[in-house]
């Protein structure tokens, strides 16, 4: 099984999470562990990275989907960044980049939060 690590943590108010290695139907409830303590906690302004993330399945897709709305709901927002040409199109075959701030750095990411 190919590994997968979601890392944690805080710039001013807005969550990051970069995840890493293989997002499949096996380590996505890892994300959504991650994602469900931060909607837990409020705090609805999430930033995830995926620089180091060489893959990702339906399962991982609908992982991020299925927070969108209640985090939206409480004015916050999910903001995908640092994504490779691979993954990005993943996304852009799926309308993701109608549906969510995309970009391609976290400064970037991060700066949407606080404009």
């Amino acid at each position: 099984m190919d590994s997968f690590e979601v890392a944690g943590r805080r710039q001013e108010k807005v969550e990051i999470l970069a995840i890493k290695g293989y997002l499949d139907a096996h380590t996505a409830p890892s994300l959504e562990n991650a994602l469900q303590e931060l909607v837990t906690a409020e705090k609805y302004q999430i930033v995830i990275n995926f620089k180091d993330l060489a893959y990702i399945s339906s399962a991982g897709l609908g992982v991020i989907m299925g927070f969108i709305e209640n985090v939206r709901d409480h004015g916050g927002d999910i903001k995908l960044c640092e994504m490779n040409a691979k993954i990005y199109r993943v996304f852009d075959l799926l309308g993701f980049p109608k549906i969510y701030d995309i970009t391609d750095k976290e400064a970037e990411a991060v700066k949407k939060f606080n404009s």
